[in-house]
């Protein structure tokens, strides 16, 4: 039954009343959801409605959670679903939704009313629960999806929608998650800000009433002000070790919209999903949508906690080849921007055998022939050797590199096209463009249009095209430097707001056709920096670019930041000429992430090159520790004039402590030892310096202290003017 408000004239005490004596009392049933520490309790109240009655810390007792709401006396649910699990619009309900429809006939209600649900095992370690919910007037359907990954305490949300009525129907709001954390004290919500060059700068305030919105209207590099990533802190602000919290994300690599309401009854609601501007989702008739999915990890032990069992899990299920070996690269970007020729570029591929790295990577400016890519403004969308430039192709490269015991790779942007190309005077209606606005270009490009399948085609063989010519070609770098001006799709002709997510559909169906035919072959997902990364995205890639600065200092920031949510063999991390740091420094920083370089070898000195080469060999010995070893930011650089981060490897027998000076004020230094974290108490440890500078002495001598004193006390890096990094090798004695 559909229950209008609006229609009772009696005060709100006597329609409360009413429904207590007119509604027949039915048995509860509950739907708990659980990993190793927490639980997601929903529950099936006597008008089929159903509600989630808890999130939190897991009860040893599962009958103890209908016992829940009786504990909260915080005042008058109007409605009966201010925690709906998933809420619908138009009925009864006062608060925002998180799905929104106009019927066939106009209808613009919606009440959604339990039918079944089920548990089943997805994979190892995941179990997934299906909930059908539907609504007793009209024939929409909904199936909310929520898998549980047990021993990482992560868990996915995600919902369906179908229209089983006589005609279209419009989704005006379709969100993937719809959360609801009842409110023992505060909240405070950590996100982050930036732009080019100045990615993942985070912010921290406390939750108040109303609504407070993070999204995205960008269609492409949706990531370039605000990613989809965000932390809720429960009751106060946590820290690395103390506290509740909430880490949470949404995998869509378009636009995104995440709503924070803390609601009348102080109790915090949650909604995520694809932004709803200008994208309201015409769904013809028995056709269904499957809305993106929503992760998020719950600690009770601080920040560090939550991200380790987010990486642990990105790695088991999200990132591609999560488990396996990273290349070391030297890109000729800042060596050559768009000044090349094959002799330079052969002469940097031997340099690439001279450093010791594992790949040279071309990047962009090597295509294009009536429209030579010699800067930003031509050429895109002319996927041929520069005749040129490269006077006997690709393929001649990749030989150089064999010939010098290196792979070789190469930078794309296939979803992109200069007005300056033969793409663009071909096939004008490929082209993302208003037909009747002045065209507006972002880095002096526009975007082809995904939703269009030739366009899938196209892009498709522009990797396809590469890997045929050049089967021993080992690596993509795919870039996305534009976002979406006056969107508009020659393709989906009278359903244009349908445009912003059948674009990125689109570009997950070309992913999925790669992966397909070249499932291991390495992918760098680059946009412009982080303007594209998230947990989607990442399914088709081993790596991330996070920004474009490669300064150093500027890098620890973001490392820091990003690295709560991405462990480190996702994070690519380049030596380059940005900064007025040694080459010390900028490796030291480089190698807490995926180590790759942006130089010209030969400008190196002796002492720089013998340094970047053992740092090399270090790197190679301490990878596996680095990429799949436990992280712990153990100082934080926006509070101390030093930073400090280490990984420790699972059997807690070998870790790696990086620290680097962030203030370069009047004896500013590490003044006090640092403790370590996720050592073993009782084992003794070989502290050692590693990546010393030829010709100079250790900061730290070498010596053996107990797990114990290491975690207890600390040991001092002595990071200062004259040592600005240092990193140690942590080996079980």
């Amino acid at each position: 039954m559909t229950i209008h408000i609006t229609t009772f004239r009696q005060s709100v005490s006597a329609f409360f009343l009413l429904a207590a004596f007119s509604t027949p009392l039915v048995a509860q049933q509950t739907i708990p959801v659980k990993t190793k520490s927490n639980a997601l309790v929903l529950q099936v109240n006597a008008a089929k409605e159903v509600n989630t009655i808890y999130l939190g810390e897991k009860l040893a007792n599962d009958a103890d959670y209908a016992k829940i709401a009786g504990q909260y006396k915080q005042g008058t649910d109007y409605t009966g679903i201010y925690n709906a699990a998933y809420t619908p619009s138009g009925s009864k309900n006062l608060l925002e939704p998180a799905l929104t429809v106009t019927h066939a006939d106009g209808n613009t209600s919606l009440d959604l009313h339990y039918v079944s649900h089920k548990t089943t095992e997805a994979g190892k370690g995941i179990s997934q629960t299906e909930v059908i919910l539907k609504d007793p007037v009209y024939a929409i359907e909904v199936h909310l999806f929520i898998a549980s990954y047990y021993e990482n305490d992560v868990i996915e949300q995600w919902t369906t929608i179908t229209n089983n009525e006589k005609g279209a129907v419009i989704l005006n709001k379709y969100a993937s998650a719809n959360l609801y954390i009842k409110g023992n004290d505060d909240f405070w919500l950590s996100q982050f800000q930036g732009d080019w060059a100045k990615e993942m700068r985070p912010e921290e305030s406390k939750i108040t009433h109303g609504i407070k919105v993070i999204d995205s209207k960008l269609g492409t590099r949706a990531n370039l002000f605000e990613p989809s990533v965000f932390m809720v802190s429960l009751e106060k602000p946590a820290t690395e070790d103390e506290g509740k919290v909430l880490f949470a994300g949404l995998e869509w690599s378009g636009n995104f919209k995440n709503e924070f309401e803390l609601d009348p009854l102080n109790n915090l609601r949650i909604i995520s999903g694809i932004n709803n501007a200008g994208a309201a989702y015409t769904l013809a008739k028995s056709q269904s949508l499957t809305t993106p999915k929503f992760w998020y990890t719950l600690s009770s032990k601080g920040k560090g906690t939550a991200s380790r069992n987010l990486h642990n899990w990105a790695r088991d299920y999200k990132i591609l080849d999560g488990h396996g070996k990273r290349l070391t690269v030297l890109n000729n970007w800042e060596a050559t921007y768009f000044d090349f020729d094959e002799t330079k570029l052969k002469a940097l591929i031997a340099d690439s055998k001279t450093l010791g790295v594992d790949l040279f990577l071309l990047d962009d400016g090597w295509f294009g022939n009536n429209y030579p890519r010699n800067n930003d403004d031509a050429g895109l969308g002319d996927w041929q050797e520069n005749k040129k430039k490269l006077p006997n192709g690709i393929a001649t490269l990749v030989e150089t590199a064999k010939n010098n015991q290196v792979k070789f790779g190469i930078w794309i942007e296939p979803e992109m096209v200069n007005p300056a190309s033969e793409l663009y005077k071909q096939h004008p209606d490929w082209v993302v463009k208003q037909p009747e606005r002045a065209e507006h270009y972002f880095r002096n490009q526009l975007v082809l249009d995904l939703s269009n399948p030739k366009v899938q085609d196209f892009v498709f063989g522009v990797v396809d095209n590469l890997f045929t010519k050049n089967r021993e070609l080992a690596y993509i770098k795919w870039d996305c430097n534009a976002v979406i001006y006056n969107a508009y799709s020659k393709q989906l002709k009278d359903k244009q707001s349908n445009f912003y997510t059948d674009y990125v559909n689109g570009l997950y169906k070309v992913l999925e056709r790669i992966r397909a035919k070249y499932p291991k072959t390495p992918m760098m997902l680059c946009s412009g920096g982080g303007g594209r990364v998230d947990y989607a995205a990442l399914k088709y890639f081993t790596e991330f670019w996070p920004s474009d600065n490669t300064d150093p200092l500027e890098r620890i920031y973001m490392q820091w930041e990003y690295s709560y949510f991405y462990p480190s063999l996702s994070i690519a991390a380049h030596v380059t000429d940005w900064g007025k740091q040694p080459i010390k420094y900028k490796t030291d920083v480089a190698m807490m992430g995926k180590l790759g370089f942006d130089i010209v070898v030969k400008h190196l000195s002796e002492n720089d090159l013998a340094f970047c080469q053992q740092a090399l060999k270090n790197y190679g010995a301490l990878s596996n520790t680095i990429w799949q070893g436990d992280q712990y930011r153990l100082q934080s650089p926006w509070k101390n004039d030093a930073a400090a981060v280490s990984f420790v490897n699972k059997n807690g027998n070998e870790a790696v402590l990086f620290s680097y000076l962030v203030n370069s004020r009047y004896e500013a230094g590490s003044h006090t030892p640092i403790k370590l974290k996720g050592l073993q108490a009782g084992q003794n440890y070989k502290i050692e310096e590693i990546n010393i500078y030829p010709g100079k002495k250790p900061a730290v001598e070498t010596a053996t202290y107990s797990g114990d004193f290491l975690m207890q006390i600390g040991i001092n890096p002595n990071v200062n003017l004259n040592n600005t990094s240092v990193v140690l090798k942590i080996t079980k004695a």
